[in-house]
């Protein structure tokens, strides 16, 4: 297993961190947007965006957020609505911002055709506001095979094209099983990959993905460091991992590294994000940001000095492999 370098400082990075070989710069947080409803929010807006997007027009004010993540799907197409109108009102994208978006598949049939992602696209810049994006991704593509992915009117195909076209400047793969994002950034086509659930303190499932991508030269965007916020909860009892029913030894993990971080005086939320933004592998780590509070939690958590002996603590703490969501030699399909 690896751990995050003990002597990188939690304000500053010592090098430029860039979204795909030649591209954009980002933050080492990236905001998600994956839970923006209109159930949730309403007509908006979204206070956290705006505070984001100001933040970022401000580059002097100290350590901000500059990248933002988001989907056509997520919060039925309410996500990127709320990113169109803020960057709408703001007459375009404030300098120095990054926004990367998903093609998903059809919400009523599924469908995955290439039919189907170039409307995504279509759909996803019409309610950004936006002519083209940075970073374009596949989303999903464990929902079917290999073979269907890449067929001739399949959607790897129509996002290559989308590529070629210069409708977007560069294409990533994002998905959830590690051996099928593996096997994906393997082909060579893709300069980013998201992983989510996968690289955190008690999974390593992505070790094999993370070290693939970047001896490829392609940018690792981790996802999903609390677990579905197991990590984030503690003292309370971890009852879920991953949006699963944590097992009994995950959930040990979690309590032990909890009090481990207490008895250190540092949050295990803190060390749980640390572990992403700490690894010189790992680009940009997404953090979900639902309220003003969240986003400066985590801008916060970031900045938290973290003593170099409790990261060794904390592996000790790890669950075996057994444990994981795709243990070592998992294969897909």
């Amino acid at each position: 297993m690896s751990t995050p370098i003990e002597n990188e400082s939690a304000a500053a990075d010592p090098a430029p961190r860039t979204l795909g070989p030649g591209g954009p710069e980002v933050s080492r947080l990236c905001l998600g947007t994956s839970s923006w409803s209109r159930a949730r929010f309403g007509a908006g807006p979204v206070e956290a965006l705006e505070v984001v997007l100001d933040a970022g027009a401000e580059p002097s004010a100290g350590p901000a957020i500059t990248f933002i993540d988001t989907s056509n799907e997520y919060g039925g197409g309410a996500s990127e609505s709320y990113l169109g109108d803020a960057i709408g009102r703001r007459g375009g994208l404030p300098a120095g911002m990054v926004l990367q978006t998903k093609l998903d598949r059809d919400p009523d049939t599924g469908s995955f055709s290439g039919e189907r992602m170039r409307a995504s696209l279509a759909e996803s810049l019409g309610k950004l506001g936006l002519e083209r994006v940075p970073m374009l991704y596949l989303h999903d593509p464990e929902l079917i095979g290999w073979d269907e992915a890449f067929a001739a009117d399949g959607p790897v195909r129509a996002l290559v094209e989308m590529r070629e076209r210069g409708l977007v400047d560069a294409i990533g793969i994002s998905g959830g099983p590690a051996p099928m994002l593996t096997r994906y950034v393997e082909t060579g086509l893709f300069s980013a990959v998201i992983t989510h659930n996968r690289y955190t303190l008690v999974d390593r499932s992505a070790e094999q993905l993370v070290n693939e991508a970047v001896s490829r030269g392609v940018s690792v965007i981790n996802a999903a460091v609390y677990g579905g916020g197991a990590l984030a909860r503690w003292p309370e009892a971890a009852r879920s991992y991953a949006y699963r029913p944590a097992s009994a030894a995950m959930a040990a993990a979690i309590a032990d590294m909890g009090l481990a971080c207490q008895r250190a005086g540092v949050s295990l939320a803190a060390a749980a994000l640390q572990f992403s933004t700490r690894d010189p592998r790992i680009t940009s780590t997404i953090v979900g940001g639902n309220s003003i509070a969240q986003v400066q939690e985590a801008i916060a958590a970031d900045a938290v000095e973290i003593p170099a002996g409790l990261w060794a603590e904390l592996e000790a703490l790890a669950p075996e492999a057994a444990g994981w969501q795709d243990p070592p030699g998992s294969s897909w399909p």
